[in-house]
């Protein structure tokens, strides 16, 4: 999937990814494992931000969304992103392991589920889903 062109410029054959979390080391490990396999990359630190650069027209391929964040967890995010119509790959990231919270997480409108630490085979395994 190539990244869309939203500004009338060359539509990207790069994919694109949006890593959403509150915590520095966890964006910064999500960062380089996605630039380790040469996937674009932005980062944001709530689903409030992560619902704002989509309104604000920026598209991405994956979004690798955590649960427990402040502002806006990532079930609401998730939640906004699929009734604004975001048809991203929306993997959520996260250390819960109650499978109620999980559930609820998934009911939200992701395409798949990693919990933390994220490392290079799970983030391919989301991959191929994308490619697949």
């Amino acid at each position: 999937m190539a990244a869309q062109g939203r500004h009338g410029g060359k539509k990207s054959n790069k994919m694109t990814a949006l890593v959403v979390d509150d915590n520095t080391v966890n964006r910064m490990i999500h960062h380089r494992l996605l630039d380790n396999l040469g996937i674009e990359n932005v980062a944001v630190v709530n689903g409030k931000e992560a619902v704002d650069i989509h309104c604000s027209g920026k598209t991405f391929d994956l979004i690798l969304m955590d649960m427990d964040m402040p502002v806006m967890n990532g079930i609401e995010a998730t939640r906004q992103l699929r009734e604004m119509g975001i048809r991203s790959m929306i993997a959520g990231v996260s250390t819960r392991s109650m499978e109620r919270e999980i559930r609820e997480f998934i009911e939200a409108g992701l395409d798949d589920y990693q919990e933390k630490p994220l490392t290079m085979s799970k983030l391919i395994s989301i991959i191929h889903k994308i490619n697949g």
